[in-house]
Order: structure tokens, then C-alpha cells, then sequence
């Protein structure tokens, strides 16, 4: 038997097959009028952020910077060290460091560039107060897991569902089950310091339905009701929540006393930030200082170099001895040899001139010239060595941050040994409960729902316990195990950060009493320099020596100059590393580090809570769950004498270190010498 499709059916599959075979690439749109500017052909592409924000004065105000073709300032600047230390901190709301610098004895070399390459590595004065306002790891984050949560919902239904009923029963069951049905619930839950909840809820139903069973067509029902759950081994008790917090999980602990350390050690970071760049200010400062004097040293060599230039120029010229072409020729080479490095050294007196304004954070150029105005010391500073080694063990900010990492895994340690219990919760929970046609109704206690509920004819309670126990605690185990090795690595840590602490302090000491015997070789060889060049140019006027001998006592002169002043500034750096390595560098240069003033409102609130806590009954337990975590304040300027400042109270002025000082007037910067008598070198 054969079948014969109808020739409508053919036309309506080939009609398809030819529609699906012949779809064109771009079909044709009713309307399109063939603008298309909104396309766009790249899926990316670099734009500019749309970022308002007002740039810096010192950046719209800066001046084109000296440089050799432009070396005039309008005015120098004779700025004291203390003063650039204070102008630096006022600036450092971004605590900038001089990374990508190199100084050397030609001056510095390179330029900073750790702020543009690596902006999220820079310390800023907003860190600790974000550390601490961290809603996930920070303090007052952590501690909104105990603030009383309300939560609320209302919701109104209408059900209309059928039934499968016939017959006699359809009289008590309808074929249609129809419902308004309205519920609102209130709960105010909260946890506590041991790791419970407490809860207070209320729930309110209301109910029409169309079942003739019922002593009321439309109901109320309310009901109160007030529960506790308590951990009584895994979860439970102050010190665990306290360190690992409610509702964590091995491995995490989030707790207050975890957060409270994690801001502890931003603070430490910041006053990393703040000494380090406090020694940057100072080594900027003291570099520019050497820069000036390296430029005088050359400066001088040149004068010589000229004056000697001349003379035998002069006997050149007339063909009297000593006036060769040869000479001539060597004394020219050595005047301009001078003359590259004073256009050397002035170079690098402006690129460091910039560093030092760089990190104290003002405008690049401003048509003022700094030159420092105090002078290094060249007294003999002497450190006892035992009492630098216990405080730098004591006050050295790196241990200080290492120990508070030490403290967190201890803490931790006892927060994992705490899963290794087995859940246990006791719960306790009790409901007044009530039923009536209407919902209030002020006449007829007992016919409302909230008169029947506060009758106490209806009460349900409930006591009992609730456990949870992991067969072989895999991961309870395993965390207590990397909780050991964790505070394991951070004493071995701290341990060796300890004995590198000790050999860069040894190594400070020894850089300090080093530049320091250096500094005497090199001011004696300053000075038999000086007497050479003195006993030399007379015996060339004699006649007794040759040029060359002459040039080259030039030439020791201003080598010895040089090093010299290169030894003093090294010395005097090595006095600020002693501190720096001990951990009083801040204090060497009257810096305090305090807590900002806060808004009024912020006291009047904190006086508020004191005098409520001042009015209540303090139980003294005599002991503290977890032990004592700090030891109180660190004291500033410990060391100055009459003077020691105590956290919340601001201090009136610096006390610098004692150190008997000579300050001589510096050296005035030299003028511009004027163009060479003799003919150019190709002449």
C-alpha cells in the first residue's frame, strides 16, 4: 500500500527548505534610514576617566626648573633641617619615599618613581583609620555581629485551590478551598559575648476560609514568643568569640580582638611610613648640603685652574720660559677639565635640590633656590652598646609589628582548639499564644486575639539540646595543625628578625665610628692639600717646579675638599642611622605620632557612655578571657631629658638630641665667574 503526500503539503516543506537556505547575510529592515554613527567597531578602546577633581597649587604653579641654561633663582631659600621636617610631615598625607634614587659621591642620581609605578604599596595617614573602619575585618565591623538585628515581613494571600471531594463530604470539605490568609511577623534577635542569641519575636496571622468548621468565619491568631540558644562546648564562651567571633569556621577568625590587632599593626605601618620618610627628609637635606659644598670645592679648583691658565697664557704670549705651547695647552685642559665639573656638580645640585623638594612635598620649582642652613655636626658621638642593642629590641618598629603578628597566632591557636569539641547547644523557648474574631478590642478581652494572648490562657515552652559532631574532625584537626605552624613561622620570624636587627645595628655602629676617624684622615689631607698648593705655586714662580706638578696639587685640592665634606655628611648620616636601626629616629627629630582630634559630638557622646559605664557595678573576675594582649602605650621622647609624652595630650614643643654642635655661617653661594681672558680652545 503506497502513500501519496497531498502536493500542499510538498509546496508548504520546499517553501521552508528554500527560506532557511536563502537567508541573506543583512536583511533588509523596514525604516532603517542608513545612519549609523551610533556603531561602534571596537569592543575596547582607551579612554579618559571622568574624574573632577582640583590638582595641587604646587603642580599648576610650577616654574620651568634650573638648569644650566637657566640657573638664576629669584631668591634663595636658607631653610633650617627641623623646618623641612616639619614642611614634609604638614605635606605627607601620602607618605612618599625617595625609591629609585641613588646617591653617591657625584651626587644623585635617578629620579622617585615608587608613587606613579606602585600607588597601592604607598603608605597614606587615612591607613590605620581604614584598617579600622574596614566593615569586614575591621573593628566596629566585627563588632556589628553583636548589634541587636530587627527584622520585620508582611504578606497577604488569596488561595483558591481545588479539592478532589464529591458527595457527603463535599459538606465539610468544599471542591474549592478558598482562603484570604494575612501574616506579619517582628523579630529583635541578638548575639551575645558567650556566643548565644537571644530572641523576641511576635507573629500576628489572619484567616478567612470558606471550611464550615470553624467557630469564626475570619480569625486572628497572635502569639509571643522568647527564645535562647546557647553553645555550650564548640561556639561558646567569651575568649572564642572574642578572638574568632560568632558563626566562624576553622581556619577564619574574625573576632574583636583579631581585628583590634590588625589595626595595631597598621599603626606600626604608619610609623614605618613616618620615620622612613622623616629619613629621607634628612638625607635629601644633608645630600643638597654636600652638593653646595662639592660645587664650592670645584668652584674653587676652576678660580685656581683660570688664574693659572692666565699667567702662563701671559708668558705664552710674549715667548718667556715657561710659556710653551705645551704648557699653555695643559693648563687650558685643566681649566676646562674644572670647568665640566662645576657644570656637573651645579647639575646635581638642582636634581638633588628637587629630591629634597620632592619628598617634602612642594612644587618642583617656585623660583626659590634651597640651600641648608645648618651645618653637620663634627662633634664624636659615642653610643654604649649595650644599652642601643636593648632598645633597639624594645622600640624597633619591625619587631614591634612582627610581635603583634605573634600575639594574632596565639590567639588563633586557641580559637581553633575550640573546634575540636563537639557542637552542643541548649535552647530554651516559651510562647504566649492567642485566638479571637477580631484583633483588638479593648471591650471584650476575650473574643480579641491580643486580650486572649495577654489572658496567659495559652502557653507552650520547650527545652532541650541541639548536637552536631564530625566523625574523625578531618578539618578541625587540620586547622588546629596550621594554626601551630603558623605561630611556629611567626616566632622563628621574629627570632631572626632579631639577630638581623642586631648585626645592622652592629653594622650602624660601625659605619658611625668609621665616617667618623675617615673624617679626621680626610680634614688632615684637606688641610696638607691646602699647604701643598700653597708651597707649590710659590716654587713655580721660582721657577723651581714645572706646571704639571702644580696641576696636579689643583687638582689634590679639590679631591681633598671633596671627600672631605663627602666623609662629614656620610658621618652625619651615620648618626641618624644609629637611631634609625634603635628605634629613636623620630625622636631625634622631635616628631610625636598621636591621634588626630576627633568632632565634638564624638566626645560628648564617648563622655556620655563613660559616666553611664561610671554608674554601674564592675565585677572584677581576676582574670581577663583571653589574657592581657598589650602592655600599655609606647612613650616618645623617653629619652629626652624633663620631657616624655603621654598618648591624648599634645606636646608643646621638640626637644632635639643634645649634641654640642659648632655652627659656623655657611658659605655664600658662588657668583658666576666671568669669561677667560686667553682665546677659545680652537684658537
Amino acid at each position: 500500500m503506497s502513500r501519496q503526500f497531498p502536493p500542499s503539503a510538498v509546496a508548504v516543506v520546499m517553501s521552508l527548505a528554500l527560506a532557511i537556505g536563502c537567508r541573506p547575510q543583512q536583511p533588509f529592515y523596514f525604516g532603517e534610514d542608513g545612519d549609523l554613527s551610533h556603531y561602534i567597531g571596537v569592543a575596547t578602546e582607551i579612554e579618559y576617566p571622568n574624574v573632577d577633581m582640583d590638582s595641587l597649587g604646587d603642580v599648576n604653579g610650577a616654574l620651568p626648573p634650573l638648569t644650566l641654561d637657566n640657573p638664576e633663582p629669584k631668591e634663595i631659600w636658607n631653610l633650617p633641617l627641623q623646618e623641612a621636617v616639619h614642611i614634609g610631615l604638614a605635606n605627607a598625607k601620602v607618605i612618599k619615599n625617595l625609591g629609585g634614587v641613588a646617591f653617591g659621591p657625584t651626587g644623585a642620581q635617578g629620579d622617585p618613581s615608587t608613587l606613579l609605578e606602585q600607588p597601592a604599596a604607598v603608605p597614606t595617614v587615612f591607613d590605620p583609620a581604614r584598617a579600622e573602619s574596614d566593615p569586614r575585618f575591621g573593628v566596629e565591623g566585627v563588632l556589628a555581629a553583636f548589634d541587636t538585628q530587627f527584622t520585620t515581613s508582611v504578606f497577604w494571600e488569596k488561595n483558591d485551590t481545588p479539592q478532589n471531594t464529591s458527595g457527603f463530604l463535599a459538606q465539610f470539605r468544599p471542591p474549592a478551598f478558598e482562603q484570604d490568609l494575612g501574616t506579619f511577623q517582628a523579630q529583635l534577635s541578638k548575639t551575645n559575648a558567650t556566643g548565644g542569641t537571644v530572641a523576641l519575636r511576635h507573629n500576628a496571622r489572619y484567616e478567612w476560609n470558606n471550611i464550615q468548621l470553624r467557630q469564626f468565619p475570619s480569625d486572628w491568631t497572635t502569639n509571643l514568643e522568647a527564645q535562647v540558644n546557647q553553645p555550650l562546648l564548640q561556639g561558646g564562651g567569651v575568649q572564642f568569640n572574642r578572638i574568632a567571633g560568632p558563626g566562624s569556621i576553622p581556619g577564619f577568625y574574625n573576632g574583636v580582638m583579631i581585628a583590634r590587632i590588625r589595626t595595631d599593626i597598621a599603626l606600626t605601618e604608619f610609623e614605618d611610613g613616618v620615620r622612613n620618610l622623616v629619613r629621607d627628609v634628612e638625607r635629601a637635606y644633608w645630600e643638597l648640603y654636600y652638593g653646595y659644598r662639592r660645587l664650592d670645592a670645584v668652584v674653587a679648583g676652576r678660580d685656581s685652574a683660570l688664574q693659572t691658565w692666565r699667567q702662563v697664557y701671559a708668558k705664552y704670549v710674549v715667548g718667556a720660559k715657561g710659556g710653551g705651547a705645551q704648557d699653555e695647552a695643559q693648563a687650558r685642559q685643566q681649566y676646562f677639565l674644572f670647568r665640566s665639573a662645576v657644570e656637573e656638580a651645579l647639575s646635581n645640585l638642582y636634581r638633588t635640590e628637587n629630591n629634597l623638594r620632592y619628598i617634602m612635598g612642594i612644587a618642583a620649582t617656585d623660583g626659590r633656590l634651597i640651600r641648608p642652613s645648618d651645618e653637620p655636626t663634627t662633634a664624636d658621638v659615642d653610643f654604649d652598646w649595650c644599652e642601643i642593642h636593648n632598645e633597639a629590641m624594645v622600640r624597633s618598629v619591625e619587631l614591634r609589628r612582627q610581635k603583634w603578628t605573634v600575639k594574632q597566632r596565639e590567639l588563633e591557636l586557641i580559637a581553633s582548639k575550640n573546634f575540636l569539641l563537639p557542637r552542643l547547644d541548649a535552647v530554651a523557648r516559651y510562647r504566649w499564644l492567642g485566638l479571637g474574631d477580631i484583633l483588638i478590642d479593648p471591650d471584650d478581652e476575650r473574643s480579641n486575639a491580643y486580650g486572649s494572648m495577654t489572658g496567659g490562657d495559652f502557653q507552650e515552652w520547650q527545652l532541650g539540646l541541639e548536637g552536631r559532631i564530625p566523625i574523625g574532625f578531618r578539618r578541625e584537626l587540620a586547622g588546629v595543625r596550621n594554626a601551630q605552624l603558623n605561630l611556629s613561622r611567626e616566632r622563628a620570624i621574629l627570632q631572626e628578625q632579631e639577630l638581623e636587627l642586631s648585626h645592622q645595628l652592629a653594622g650602624a655602629i660601625r659605619e658611625l665610628e668609621d665616617n667618623y676617624l675617615i673624617t679626621q684622615t680626610n680634614f688632615n689631607r684637606r688641610v696638607a692639600a691646602q699647604k701643598e698648593v700653597q708651597a707649590v705655586a710659590a716654587a713655580y714662580e721660582q721657577g723651581t717646579v714645572t706646571l704639571d706638578l702644580l696641576l696636579l696639587a689643583q687638582q689634590r685640592l679639590a679631591e681633598a675638599e671633596n671627600d672631605y665634606y663627602r666623609s662629614l655628611i656620610d658621618y652625619n648620616q651615620a648618626i641618624a642611622g644609629v637611631h634609625y636601626r634603635k628605634g629613636s629616629l623620630l625622636e631625634y627629630n622631635g616628631v610625636c605620632l598621636a591621634e588626630g582630634p576627633w568632632p565634638g559630638k564624638a566626645y560628648f557622646d564617648a563622655r556620655r557612655l563613660a559616666r553611664a559605664r561610671d554608674a554601674g557595678i564592675y565585677l572584677d573576675y581576676g582574670f581577663t578571657r583571653p589574657k592581657i594582649v598589650s602592655r600599655g602605650p609606647i612613650e616618645q621622647h623617653a629619652n629626652a631629658e624633663g620631657f616624655l609624652y603621654t598618648p591624648g595630650t599634645a606636646p608643646e614643643g621638640t626637644v632635639p638630641e643634645q649634641i654640642p654642635t659648632p655652627a659656623p655661617t655657611p658659605a655664600p653661594t658662588p657668583a658666576p665667574t666671568p669669561a677667560p681672558v686667553p682665546a677659545p680652545a680652537d684658537a
